[in-house]
């Protein structure tokens, strides 16, 4: 995917390491010898796989060569590839398959699900975050301006508004092929400061594809507007913080022994 920008992502970095952390903290493994970190970006969630596993053979995988650069320029021990992940297969079977805040991006989870864990040796897991905040101002406003300004025909089909399943599916998906199987869902009270704090957010991630595919006067309109609709309905306190609610959805599959 074009467009991404690894200095506008990382703005955020503690808020958006922190749901990986908290994933990991719920994978039951000892010392998992191959792991891979699907949509790893640059590099922020593989980093806090090598910190827990030193030993590990740990492999990043990201579609973007500029997300990929950052990654590479980190002091993180891993292998870098550039792949689609949604396409890519391991030559070597994995303890652990990992990936925070990438596969939202994938249709059709439950082939990409179960592709997944076939890839798991006995006792692997995979691990995977992903939001589900699609029903929430910052994306409804996001769809609604996308859908209704000049620049609608461009950006139509870009992506699917709303990729994240049901927690209960992924348990039909997945329970029949699994040992064990957590899913939970959290929703994080972001403290945002400064100006357009949400839009800053978006612009990182969900806005991505659509700022690649606008120039000139189109994209700066889409910008303003887009700023303008996120001001209203996230409104800045009298302390100046900007509270940003945000759903995402865990889950860690164990294959069976």
């Amino acid at each position: 995917m074009n467009g991404w920008n690894p200095k506008i992502y990382l703005q955020h970095q503690d808020q958006r390491s922190r749901p990986s952390v908290e994933l990991l903290a719920r994978v039951n493994l000892e010392s998992p010898k191959r792991i891979y970190d699907l949509g790893c970006g640059p590099g922020n969630s593989t980093r806090v796989l090598a910190q827990r596993w030193e030993g590990a053979d740990i492999t990043g995988i990201d579609n973007n060569e500029e997300m990929l650069r950052e990654a590479k320029s980190s002091d993180v021990k891993a292998e870098w590839i550039c792949a689609d992940i949604g396409a890519w297969s391991p030559k070597i079977h994995a303890d652990l398959i990992f990936s925070n805040a990438a596969l939202h991006w994938l249709k059709n989870h439950k082939s990409l699900f179960l592709k997944l864990i076939s890839f798991l040796r006995s006792g692997g897991a995979l691990a995977v975050q992903m939001p589900r905040n699609f029903t929430s101002p910052s994306h409804t406003i996001l769809q609604q301006v996308v859908e209704t300004g000049p620049w609608a025909e461009s950006l139509r089909g870009v992506r699917d508004f709303n990729p994240v399943a049901r927690p209960e599916d992924y348990y039909e998906f997945l329970s029949h092929h699994t040992d064990a199987l957590d899913i939970w869902e959290t929703e994080y009270i972001h403290v945002l400061r400064g100006e357009d704090p949400v839009y800053s957010w978006i612009s990182g991630t969900a806005l991505t594809p659509y700022l690649s595919l606008l120039e000139g006067k189109d994209r700066e309109s889409f910008v303003e507007t887009c700023k303008a609709k996120l001001a209203t309905a996230y409104c800045k306190r009298p302390d100046g913080a900007t509270l940003f609610p945000f759903r995402r959805l865990f889950i860690v599959a164990t294959v069976k022994e």
